[in-house]
């Protein structure tokens, strides 16, 4: 009776049960009730998101969700801004498939163009790579430095890979975030797709900047691909971020 009435669906959908009572329950009935209260969480944000719409499939947003809450575990304080940026790299290049999102607000920051790596193809990326000199974009989850820095191609952002034998030799192969000339529209007339890095997430000049200073700082960031290109991560385990997710409530 007591998990009925604890249940986060139907009317009860907007309510959050009291602490006391879910800590009441059985082991397995609170494990049951927050693995239906996270589920409704990213089902819910991402309709308030309007993500749908975006073209981003709810199966991407919920993977990089479960990894954003892996990554923030609960009882660790973290300075980290609660910034979770999303690129679905299953998408044509001439599309908008990067996402920046505040998932404490429910907002959507930014929403724009990014380019991948001059080896992973042409218009839409099917070769990934963790190799130093592949020039091809690399999967899975990354931190964002602390600090930024001005390079060549100015104001840019390093990034930590966090998946072994996908994205862990990031720092090495120096990619980073930052602005590039060809990530344009005006580049997609011309050719049909954008620009290629030599594997960075390369952003619009214009916004590269405010999207900089809105991600630095140890969020986190998914870089997403076709399920044939075979990434597999700890950060997708869905268990652990519930867990996380409960003690973050």
């Amino acid at each position: 009776m007591l998990l009925a009435v604890l249940s986060p669906v139907g009317h009860l959908a907007a309510q959050r049960a009291p602490a006391a009572a879910v800590n009441a329950l059985p082991p397995a009935a609170q494990r049951a009730y927050y693995q239906t209260a996270f589920e409704q969480k990213a089902a819910q944000l991402y309709i308030k998101l309007g993500l749908s719409a975006d073209g981003l499939p709810l199966s991407v947003f919920r993977k990089g969700l479960v990894g954003y809450y892996n990554l923030r575990p609960a009882g660790k304080r973290t300075s980290a801004p609660p910034v979770l940026t999303l690129l679905d790299f299953s998408r044509p290049s001439k599309q908008k498939r990067l996402w920046v999102i505040n998932v404490e607000q429910g907002k959507v920051l930014f929403h724009t163009l990014v380019a991948h790596g001059k080896a992973s193809g042409a218009d839409v990326p099917v070769a990934f790579s963790n190799k130093n000199g592949s020039e091809m974009s690399s999967l899975g989850f990354y931190r964002t430095a602390a600090t930024t820095y001005t390079g060549k191609h100015g104001l840019s952002l390093r990034l930590i890979g966090l998946d072994p034998g996908f994205n862990t030799n990031a720092e090495s192969r120096a990619v980073v975030v930052h602005g590039a000339e060809y990530v344009c529209q005006d580049f997609v007339k011309s050719h049909g797709r954008l620009g290629r890095s030599q594997g960075c997430p390369a952003l619009p000049v214009a916004e590269t900047t405010a999207i900089v200073k809105a991600i630095k700082g140890g969020s986190v960031m998914y870089l997403h691909g076709p399920e044939e290109a075979g990434y597999r991560s700890r950060w997708l385990n869905v268990d652990t971020a519930v867990t996380a997710f409960a003690g973050l409530q």
